[in-house]
């Protein structure tokens, strides 16, 4: 046995044994993900159920499990939706109060923008006379003119209305610079000509409210009636409806069609519904555009440091404390950089830039709040020690016969450096970048505190100069995830989005890593070729 242990076989099978959990674990989590997240846009089948005392109820079969404490009892989680007819999106039924079990072909499910789905029958359009027949076949016309009344409604609202009051407050900002200034006729005329042309845009202003309002009363002029399941009826506004399916009637091409127009909207729509319905495009594409940010602040910044420290540093008290002091930082929790970036890039630069640029706007802040700027630079000072500790090993991966070589030609150290070295040593600062934008995409605390927040539909980007506005607030998918698993009022109801959103926040950094490593083989492929 000591004749085993001595020629470390043992100690090799037990490391290969623990990666092996290791990688099933992963991989474990990975599928339950999947299967959770890629399931909740298929179109399940409408069941209906009575039971012993009369009452029916229909919705779809979310979960079925055993009764705790009693013997081959079963209970069947069906969400019922109709939210704002009966309070609740879903309901625990016992399978022995059921007496019967149904799958009308005619069901319907209704998505609608507000109160989640709604399952019933389609009775027919409302008219001011009663009520007209309407077959399913005869809802699709009426989407696509509600679609496309949304659509214009969307355009005035956001574009039109937006644009005019974006420019009416830069118009009241600059009157407030103006009445800082020493009245002159010069300033006079400037001011004369800033009123007039908010009182333009007050009168264009009204038109667009005025607009807005004949499309909003257009949207409420049809109607559809639907029959729900205890016999009630409810009156559904065709405006409020999304789209409408009958999974009892689909066979496997409809619902694949369903399921892509799903998923379609999901990846590109806003979120609705309190983040619980709708898409992640925001979200997507503030994590994005967040990691990039990161990524160009925090390669200088940590290439310069690793290159001092090896290239430059002699091995003394101080460059020994600064080595320490960068792998101490890599231990530093996530949420003391987020107060660090409240107090310093927020309050103290964010503040000093109002002053100086932004006098007319205070007390409302518009660097000194939180930002998508502020959260990256923030995120930066995370990952610096990732990137320095990355970058040294790849200095030190250059041979040394390279820098003798360029020596002997002539060149300088700092020639040396920026032609030789560095160019040598781009594969090692890729994989710092790499792992670095992989931490910062999935870190949440700090983010709480310097931008992130729950719902912001408007991207960072638009068509008013400066065109990218880093001063804003923004969307991001491990906050979102956060959001919807703990915050959200329908916990119940958000559970799947968890789940897909946090499929898309492994694919976006799966994407993001994988640019990132196809430039550094490429690059390292690069220069093996160009020494040989």
């Amino acid at each position: 046995m000591k004749k085993l242990f001595r020629t470390g076989n043992p100690y090799i099978w037990l490391t290969a044994g623990t990666l092996t959990v290791c990688l099933l674990m992963i991989c474990g989590l990975i599928v339950l993900i999947m299967v959770n997240g890629f399931g909740i846009f298929w179109p399940r089948t409408i069941v209906q159920f009575t039971l012993r005392d009369g009452e029916v109820v229909m919705g779809e079969v979310a979960k079925k499990e055993s009764i705790p404490h009693q013997k081959d009892a079963s209970r069947t989680k069906l969400k019922v939706g109709n939210r704002d007819v009966y309070g609740m999106d879903f309901r625990w039924i016992d399978d022995a109060d059921v007496v019967s079990r149904d799958y009308p072909p005619h069901a319907l499910a209704f998505e609608r923008r507000e109160w989640g789905n709604m399952y019933g029958f389609l009775h027919g359009l409302r008219q001011d006379d009663g009520v007209k027949p309407l077959r399913f076949n005869g809802l699709a016309p009426l989407l696509k003119e509600s679609r496309a009344l949304y659509k214009k409604i969307r355009y005035v609202e956001k574009k039109e209305i937006g644009d005019i009051n974006y420019r009416m407050e830069k118009s009241r900002l600059e009157l407030k610079r103006l009445a800082c200034l020493q009245p002159t006729e010069k300033i006079q005329k400037k001011v004369a000509a800033v009123t007039a042309g908010m009182e333009r845009l007050e009168t264009i202003y009204r038109e667009r409210e005025n607009t807005l309002a004949g499309l909003y009363a257009k949207a409420r002029e049809k109607e559809v009636v639907v029959l729900l399941a205890d016999g009630r009826e409810k009156i559904l506004p065709v405006f409020q409806i999304i789209r409408v399916s009958a999974p009892n009637e689909m066979g496997v091409f409809a619902k694949m069609g369903f399921y892509s127009a799903k998923f379609w909207e999901f990846i590109w729509g806003e979120p609705r519904e309190a983040n619980t319905e709708g898409g992640v495009f925001p979200a997507i594409f503030g994590t994005v555009m967040m990691v990039l940010i990161m990524s160009i602040a925090v390669v200088p910044l940590g290439v310069l440091t690793a290159v001092y420290l090896k290239e430059y540093a002699s091995d003394n008290f101080i460059a020994r404390l600064v080595r320490i002091s960068v792998s101490n930082l890599a231990g530093v929790p996530s949420i003391v950089f987020g107060v660090f970036g409240l107090g310093f890039f927020i309050y103290f630069i964010g503040g000093g830039i109002d002053k100086l640029f932004f006098p007319e706007s205070l007390p409302t802040p518009t660097y000194g709040t939180g930002g998508i700027l502020w959260a990256s630079l923030t995120l930066a000072l995370l990952t610096v020690p990732v990137v320095v500790v990355a970058t040294e090993e790849g200095l030190s991966a250059v041979p040394m016969s390279l820098r003798e070589g360029s020596y002997a030609l002539g060149a300088t150290k700092i020639e040396t450096l920026l032609k030789v070295v560095i160019p040598q040593a781009t594969p090692g600062i890729l994989t710092g970048t790499i792992l670095a934008m992989a931490r910062a995409a999935g870190e949440v605390a700090p983010l709480m505190i310097t931008g992130v927040v729950k719902l912001a539909p408007s991207l960072p980007i638009d068509g008013h100069f400066p065109y990218i506005h880093l001063e804003r607030k923004f969307m991001h998918l491990g906050f979102h995830i956060y959001d919807v698993g703990f915050q959200s009022p329908n916990v119940e109801a958000a559970i799947p989005m968890v789940y897909t959103t946090t499929l898309v926040l492994l694919f976006t950094v799966l994407v993001l890593n994988l640019t990132a490593i196809v430039a550094r083989n490429k690059l390292k492929k690069w220069y093996s070729t160009g020494s040989m």
